[in-house]
C-alpha cells in the first residue's frame, strides 16, 4: 500500500471515530434524562475527549475535539450553555496542552499517570476559574468536589494505564 493511500485510510479512521465520539458527546443530555441521573458528575465530556486522545494519539486533533465536543453539543442539543461551553474548551484545551508538555518531556518529572493527572486537575483549576469570573453569580460548584476528585483520579488511572498497554 502506498504511503498517500495510508494517509487516506488514516484520516478516514480519525474522521469515523470523531464522529462517533462527537456523537456519544450529543447523546449524554438525552441519556442523562433518560438515566434520572446526573450524569454531568462524571464529567462525560471530558472522558469522550480523553477516548479521543487514546484512539487517536495525534495532539492536533485532541485539540479540535476540545472545541467540538462543547460546541457541537451546545449547537445540537442545547446543552452546555455558550458560557459553560466556553469554560469547557478552556478546559479540555488545557487538558490536551499540559498532556501535550508533559509527553514532550518525556516523563523526565512525572510519569504517564502524573502527567494526565496534572492535565485533569490544570484543566480543572482553568475551568472553575473561568467559571468563577464569567458567571459570578451563579453557583460556582454544582457537582461534589469529592465526586469530581474521584471521577479525574479514575479517568487518570485508566487512561495511564491503556496508554502503558498501547501497542500501536
Amino acid at each position: 500500500m502506498n504511503t498517500s493511500s495510508a494517509k487516506v485510510q488514516l484520516l478516514w479512521r480519525v474522521a469515523a471515530i470523531d464522529t462517533l465520539l462527537i456523537g456519544v458527546a450529543c447523546s449524554i443530555p438525552a441519556l442523562s434524562h433518560l438515566l434520572a441521573w446526573p450524569l454531568y458528575w462524571i464529567n462525560p465530556m471530558l472522558l469522550v475527549l480523553l477516548a479521543g486522545m487514546f484512539l487517536v494519539g495525534d495532539r492536533r486533533n485532541a485539540y479540535l475535539l476540545a472545541v467540538l465536543l462543547p460546541v457541537v453539543s451546545m449547537i445540537a442539543v442545547g446543552m452546555p450553555t455558550p458560557t459553560k461551553a466556553f469554560c469547557m474548551v478552556a478546559e479540555y484545551s488545557t487538558v490536551v496542552f499540559v498532556s501535550g508538555r508533559m509527553q514532550a518531556w518525556n516523563g523526565r518529572f512525572v510519569g504517564k499517570l502524573g502527567a494526565i493527572l496534572l492535565a485533569m486537575l490544570g484543566g480543572k483549576a482553568v475551568y472553575y476559574l473561568l467559571k468563577a469570573v464569567l458567571l459570578a453569580p451563579a453557583v460556582l460548584v454544582s457537582t461534589p468536589v469529592w465526586v469530581q476528585l474521584v471521577v479525574v483520579v479514575a479517568a487518570a488511572a485508566i487512561y495511564a494505564t491503556l496508554m502503558e498497554l498501547k501497542t500501536y
